[in-house]
């Protein structure tokens, strides 16, 4: 096996998966989007652009009938959601292998912009059909988008721009700095190009202001963990991403040897095999169903995207979430809870074009040896809901959110 040195370390690939960075989903109503993610879930807007207006003349085709691109996010990355339109196709504008797949794109952030100009290089060994690579604007993140076997774009990125304490993305006189090839290294860093996009005129305080939905849909606000916010609770991370897949073996494969995920643990549930890995100490960061499973899931036929997770802050705040979605008018699936081990208690709320979002608030962590925890020993979740829960080793062990909650 190849041996690559990543920043004085050895690996047998030439970058690191650090976490999930975002993702994107292809929708028929951009607008509906907007209120599912937006004004229930609480996804900060950081930009909304006409991709007509970014992109080279007849780049985006004709049968998009609504170019907006809305940029979200739950933290201070740029962007941690995007909202496209499904006639879209992808972010390259092309068709994509099925007209189930609604996921844009799924992007894991490794780390240092040499990682992801290696990387182009790297899968282009292993037989990856890359799509492009570059710069983006807005965003500004380095990146390099590929296909896996099942025809979902996955990107590797670095460099999110951080949106700070301001409000405003960075200014359209930045986006001199977009790439649409891969770059030449070294590049400037971030600090320079600000002090060269400052000597050319640009004014930081033009650019798009952070919005929140709920704060324009009125005055209510509730008590969480001692903010008000206006809504009960606070997503604080995203993922895992669930995909159903043609060949388990062969996207499993992909994943494990190409990309370096690590096989936490594979089930059986009603005859299909299904896959969890993970890139980090989280029991698992993507999971991967047969498709033959979608139709006993009850799941809608119009997606090849099983569930995305979005985690907040607290259990009481899952309770909180749980029953502020229902008051939304959002429904819920109940999926059996052996199909998320490593996760308990968790509620899976469908948009209103069929995607499932998995809210929780815990996962299990795996220590260096990377054994899991023995399923005897796992939580085993009751109806009703407790009031509360009795903590086990790794409770509240993962990453603790950076910066206020609101």
């Amino acid at each position: 096996m190849a041996s690559y040195n990543v920043e004085g370390v050895v690996f047998p690939r030439p970058f690191k998966i650090r976490r999930l960075s975002h993702v994107g989903l292809n929708i028929e109503s951009i607008d509906e989007g907007l209120n599912f993610y937006g004004r229930a879930l609480g996804f900060r807007i950081t930009d909304l652009e006409h991709l007509r207006d970014l992109a080279p003349p007849g780049a985006i085709p004709d049968f998009v009938t609504d170019d907006r691109a809305v940029f979200m996010t739950y933290n201070t990355d740029h962007h941690s959601w995007l909202l496209t339109h499904k006639t879209l196709g992808s972010m390259s504008g092309d068709n994509v292998a099925s007209d189930e797949i609604t996921l844009s794109h799924f992007t894991w952030q490794v780390g240092s912009l040499k990682e992801v100009s290696d990387a182009v290089d790297y899968l282009g060994t292993q037989g990856v059909k890359i799509r492009r690579m570059g710069r983006d604007m807005p965003g500004s993140n380095w990146h390099v988008y590929f296909l896996d076997p099942d025809g979902h774009t996955v990107e590797l990125c670095y460099g999110m721009e951080q949106v700070g304490i301001n409000g405003k993305s960075k200014p359209k006189e930045y986006f001199y700095r977009r790439f649409m090839e891969r770059p030449p290294l070294p590049q400037m860093c971030d600090f320079d190009e600000q002090i060269e996009a400052t000597a050319q005129g640009a004014d930081m305080n033009t650019g798009y202001s952070i919005r929140d939905l709920g704060i324009e849909a009125g005055d209510k606000r509730f008590d969480v963990a001692g903010y008000l916010l206006p809504r009960p609770f606070k997503i604080t991370n995203s993922g895992p991403v669930g995909l159903f897949v043609n060949d388990l073996d062969v996207t499993e494969a992909f994943y494990r040897d190409t990309l370096g995920f690590t096989v936490t643990e594979r089930i059986t549930w009603k005859g299909h095999e299904c896959s969890f890995l993970r890139h980090g100490r989280e029991h698992h960061s993507i999971k991967l169903y047969p498709i033959a499973a979608r139709a006993d899931l009850g799941l809608s036929a119009n997606t090849t995207t099983v569930s995305v997770g979005l985690q907040v802050g607290s259990y009481k705040q899952l309770c909180d979430a749980k029953e502020y979605m229902k008051n939304e008018g959002y429904t819920f699936v109940d999926l059996p809870q052996e199909l998320s081990p490593g996760i308990d208690y968790c509620a899976h709320v469908i948009d209103k074009e069929g995607h499932c979002m998995q809210l929780y608030y815990y996962m299990e962590q795996l220590g260096w040896d990377g054994r899991t925890r023995p399923p005897e020993q796992r939580r085993v979740v009751t109806e009703p809901w407790p009031e509360s829960l009795d903590a086990q080793e790794d409770t509240y062990m993962d990453q603790t959110f950076m910066g206020p909650l609101g």
